[in-house]
Parts: C-alpha cells; structure tokens; sequence
C-alpha cells in the first residue's frame, strides 16, 4: 500500500548531488513534513507514495538549494559604494566609516531581508554569513524561510555592536546559547581575520564554538600583504599561526584560503576545516585566485560564497559557480580540471559540509531537509539539450544556466518561490526602504569627501593603527637620572632605537584633525644617520577616557606612507596653518611586569621646550586598559620619573600653547 506524504514532486530530471552523483530522469520527490521521504524514478516513488499535493515539475532540473559559503548579507545596503578600490583602502577608508555610522539592527534586518529575497530568487537555500548584530540577521533570516550559519563577528577595533572584543564575545556567547537548537539557523563566532584580532581573541572564539560545538567562521589568508605581513611579525605562515593560536579546536569555516600552500592544506584537512572560495570578490580586489583544484584533490571540503554585495556585488552564485570552473581551467592550462559536476557539487553537498551542516543540507537525499530548487533549462540561452552524456545536465547548470532560470524553491519543506514569485518578502517595500538608505548614505559621503581623511585616503597605503593605547607624558628637568633607571633589573629591554625626528603638523578647522609629516632618522652608535622613513598621521583630537594619574586612553589613528616631499602636502591639503617640531628622541620597547610598554624619552629643541618622558602601551580592551593605567604609575616609579609634571597634551597642543 503506498504511503501518503505532504508534496510529492514528478517529471522532474532530479540532481541528487550526492557522493555517487545519482541522477533519475524522469524523477521524483518525496517530500514529508521538513525533510526528504523518499529519491528516485517517477515510476517508484509514484508506486510507493502518495500525497494530497503532486507537482508536475515539467522537465525541469530538480536538485538541492545552493549554499552561498561566505557573505556578509547586511552589506547589500553597501552594494556599490566604493568600487575599484584597493582591498585596504576599500575596508578602512569607506566601508568601517560608513558602518561605525549607519550600523545598527534596522540596517542590519533590512540588509539581511533585502539579501534574503536576492539570494532565494536566484537559487539559494543556505548560506554562511559574517556580520555585526548577528542576532538580528538570524531573525530576518528565519523571518523570510532561508537556513544560515548566522556568525556573530569579533574585532579587536570598537565595532558598531561592541565597544571591546570582550563585549562581542559576551554577545556572541548570548547568542549562541538561545539559537543553538533553533530549525533554520546554527550560531556561530567569527574572529575576523588573524590581522584584526589578537591571538587572545582567536583563543577565546575557539574555546567559545567548541564549548557549545558550533562553527567558527573567519578569513584567512586572503591577500599576499596579510601573508607576508604575518611572515614578518610571526615568522610562519597564517595558518600554522592561528593554528597556534588553537583556532582548529574549533569548526572552522575558512573564507578564502588564496594564499596558502601543500603543507598548509594538509594543516586545514587535519583540522576538519571547511574552504569557502570566493572567485568574484578575489577577483575584483585583485587578492589572487586560490588553489582550488589543490584543495579538492587533498581531500578538503571546499565550498562556493559571493562574499558580501559590496566587495562582489552581488549575490548570484550560478556566477560564481561558472566562474570558478573557468577560473582553474585558465590557471592551471587544463580544461579538465573542475568539471561542471565538480564545480556544482562545491555549491551544494561540498559547500553544505564546509558550512559542518552537511547532514542536514546540499543533496536530495532521504532524511536530509527538504531544501531544494527547479531549474528551467529550456530558455535560449540553454537550447538545444543534448542526452547522450549524462554529465551534460550539469554542464547546462553550470555553464549555461542563469540565476534567472530558477523557478521554484523550497527549504525546510515550505515554499518560499513558486512561479519566480516570493512569497515570504515583500520585494518592492525592501526595494523602496535600500533606496532611502542610499539617498543618507550618499549624503554623509558627500559631506565626508571634503575631509582630510578621504584625502588621506586618496594618496593609497592607508592603514588604521591599533584600536587603543594607554599613555602618559610627564615633564622633568634632567633626563639623565631616567635614562639609569631605564637599566633597572626590572625592566626587559628588548629593542632600543635613537631618532632625529623632524615634524610638520598642518592644521585644520572644527573636528578635521590634524596631519603631521614625520621624519625620522635614525641614529647609529657612532652618532651618524642610518635610515630615513617618512610617513603621514591623521591625528584626531578626542580622547576615549581617563584613568587615575591623568593616563590616557586615546583612539587609533590612521596612517600612510609619505612618498612625496613636504611642499607637495602643503599643496596637496592646503593647511589653514603649519607647526614644525624637532625633537630627539631615545625609544625603547620594554617588558615590565611581563607587559610591553613604549618609553620615549625626548628633547624637544625646535622649539626649545625641555625634556618629557612618555609611556605607551595598545590595547584591546577596557579591563586591559585599567591594568596597563596601574602599571604605567609603577613604571614612572621605577624609572625615577614620578615627580615629574603630568602633561595631558600632544607635543603640538604643548607648542602651540607656548606661543
């Protein structure tokens, strides 16, 4: 006797998409409840089931949902914004800014909404997403019926959710633990990037998805500058590094991967981690191609993601997929390598298990969910259909075939697009409410374009230094007693430098900041000039806060590479008024109480204003910052430098409160 079941789906070429990339066409589906019943030929299934709803599927490819492996789905309000950009300068110059101000979680559920709809439109059944107020994307996200790894981003920068990555851990840590059991969506945390959190933060994400058994979704690995810029600072590679840093306690969920090599895929299959491959967004920010077929052939879950909208910008993964066939068969000179079946099976079961939800999503198989898509592959662009070759269904979907042609999606058993047409959304309403959006983002870029910092910006290599730092300068008369206790037992020098430094501070009105071009020389034993660097910091005039003994906690600021003389940037950003400044000074990196400290101990003599010793140490966090307040009063002590008078001013607020 047949068993009766919810929908039953017939004449239908289905796609399996499952280890032995089974195929039955005709096919069917069976469909119970949220999952998947029953797979095969029409002529089974229909003897063996029955169901009150039976959808005649007209001929059209049949197969599981794709899985976007890698987004940040709320940045479809950024799609556009600033393109053509370098990767560094794209991220610290306009898209941080633009997020610090307009972040919030009605930005959030709107831009997660508004991909929503574009990414069920097109074929998408599950993706992994990276954001701020993940929470509130995981709500849009169930809202309109889609599945996700919703990752709960960690900074070691105040982010618009969190002033201190103790903040976004504790966030992170609430999420979780009331969203691990729900239906569509899996929590998750996400540090990053190896070079936006420190090795205490990539710990601590670790120890948190491992304790509650949840992915950990971060990039690694994407550009040559982080490769070689860990190379330098750590002395390995990125991956054996954050392997250190016990990241692979975790589930990891790896986005890019571009640059990584033999050994170090070999590390990432070890550790069970999931690849998301991002070949437009590579692409676009020219941070390389990553070695897919490499990956594939060591045995590592690689999946397909568009990366977010506005590094991408859009959301189709029948791009991405085509694009990443093509991609190794250009690198490698072998138009075998990634076949379509392949590059297809990378956006579903691969992808399912890079995201770790392979046992409930990426193929058309009992006991999975019923998460699936229909294709129409009978348009002009996809005519005429050769049968001989049973691979040729997949070469239709992946080289032919355009996110246009999806018709129908289901996820969880429930239908989300019927006839093209949504039915969890309201398109025009996201539509008119992005738009509005746009029209206050593009007013506060307009205004911010005549600022020093997107002229900063413009000049390129700009970089923002770290998030915090704790300091102090005090004002003594005689350097010399200071310059002993710098020997103290209790103190571990571990690099010292001498420096001429010759600054030039151009001056703005209101909140603009200040520029200053810095030379330093650096001083050899024998008293001559060794090195010469030039740079340019934009300098703002706030302060964060204030600990006891007048210690400051000062915000980060930004930095580039000065590459022309001096007059070119007294033209370039034509100064209201201009201030120059020399100085010597003795510089010393030091451990105290097993803590880094910065020691400057400087003569001011253009203008001649006497001799100052200055304490700094960065920092992450508010508890950091207090601990480090405390220690830099001690160390004042011990240096012999207590007496002197507490200066709460940069040595150009000194100067100009001189004249």
């Amino acid at each position: 006797m047949a068993k009766s079941v919810d929908i039953l789906l017939i004449n239908a070429h289905v796609l399996t998409m499952d280890e032995e990339l089974k195929q039955f066409n005709p096919g069917a589906v069976a469909v119970q409840g949220k999952e998947i019943a029953a797979v095969g030929p029409e002529t089974d299934i229909k003897q063996a089931y029955t169901a009150a709803q039976v959808l005649d599927c007209g001929g059209k490819i049949l197969m599981p949902g794709l899985v976007n492996a890698h987004t940040h789905v709320p940045m479809t309000l950024l799609r556009g914004l600033a393109d053509d950009l370098r990767l560094d300068v794209w991220l610290m110059g306009y898209m941080m800014p633009v997020e610090r101000q307009f972040v919030s979680p009605e930005f959030v559920r709107l831009g997660t909404l508004l991909a929503c709809a574009e990414l069920i439109k097109t074929g998408v059944t599950a993706f992994a997403d990276m954001y701020y107020f993940e929470e509130d994307v995981a709500k849009a996200t169930a809202e309109a019926g889609l599945r996700a790894v919703c990752s709960q981003t960690v900074l070691k920068f105040p982010t618009p959710d969190a002033q201190s990555y103790e903040d976004s851990l504790a966030y992170s840590r609430d999420f979780i633990q009331r969203w691990k059991e729900h239906d569509l969506i899996v929590p998750s945390v996400a540090p990053h990037a190896p070079y936006t959190c420190t090795p205490e933060i990539l710990k601590a994400t670790a120890e948190l998805a491992a304790e509650f058994d949840v992915p950990l979704h971060t990039h690694l690995a994407e550009t040559a500058l982080e490769r070689e810029n860990m190379r330098n600072e750590t002395g390995m590679p990125v991956i054996p590094y954050v392997k250190k840093q016990g990241l692979f306690d975790a589930k990891v969920l790896a986005a890019h991967c571009v640059h990584i090599d033999t050994g170090e895929i070999r590390t990432l299959l070890h550790a069970g981690a999931g690849v998301a491959h991002n070949p437009s967004s590579n692409l676009k920010l020219a941070s390389g191609v990553a070695p897919v077929p490499k990956m594939l052939e060591g045995g590592l879950n690689v999946g397909i993601g568009t990366d977010g909208p506005a590094s991408n910008n859009d959301l189709d993964m029948f791009e991405e997929v085509r694009l990443a066939a093509f991609l190794a068969k250009g690198i490698s000179g072998d138009p075998t390598s990634l076949p379509a079946s392949q590059a297809l099976t990378m956006a579903t079961r691969l992808g399912a298990n890079a995201l770790h939800i392979g046992h409930l999503t990426g193929s058309l198989e009992p006991g999975k969910r019923a998460d699936l898509i229909l294709v129409d592959i009978s348009p002009l662009h996809n005519s005429p259909r050769f049968r001989r070759d049973p691979d040729n269904a997949y070469a239709q979907i992946v080289y032919a075939s355009k996110s246009t042609d999806v018709t129908d999606v289901m996820v969880n058993g429930k239908w989300l697009l019927r006839g093209r047409q949504l039915l969890t959304l309201n398109e025009q309403e996201l539509l008119a409410n992005a738009a509005d959006v746009a029209k206050r983002i593009d007013s506060f870029l307009i205004e911010r374009e005549q600022s020093v910092l997107s002229k900063l910006i413009a000049l390129g290599g700009l970089m923002e230094q770290e998030s915090f730092e704790v300091q102090i300068k005090v004002k003594v008369d005689d350097l010399t007693p200071v310059h002993a206790g710098m020997k103290k037992g209790e103190i571990e020098t571990m690099r010292f430098r001498h420096y001429r430094q010759y600054d030039n501070y151009f001056l703005f009105g209101g909140d603009e900041g200040r520029v200053r071009f810095r030379e330093d020389d650096l001083i050899d034993a024998k008293g001559e000039v060794g090195t010469v660097r030039t740079r340019l910091t934009l300098i703002g005039p706030a302060r964060e806060g204030k600990f006891d003994h007048d210690v400051l906690l000062s915000r980060s600021r930004f930095l580039a590479p000065a590459d022309h003389t001096l007059r070119f940037y007294r033209e370039y950003f034509k100064p209201q008024s201009e201030i120059a400044v020399q100085k010597d000074r003795h510089r010393w990196l030091i451990k105290y109480k097993d803590t880094e400290f910065f020691v400057n101990l400087d003569t001011m003599e253009q203008p001649s204003l006497g001799s100052y010793v200055e304490i700094k140490s960065r920092t992450w966090s508010r508890k950091d910052a207090d601990n480090k307040a405390k220690l830099v009063g001690e160390l004042l002590a011990v240096i012999g430098a207590a007496d002197g008078k507490t200066v709460t001013q940069d040595y150009i607020e000194i100067v100009q409160e001189s004249e």
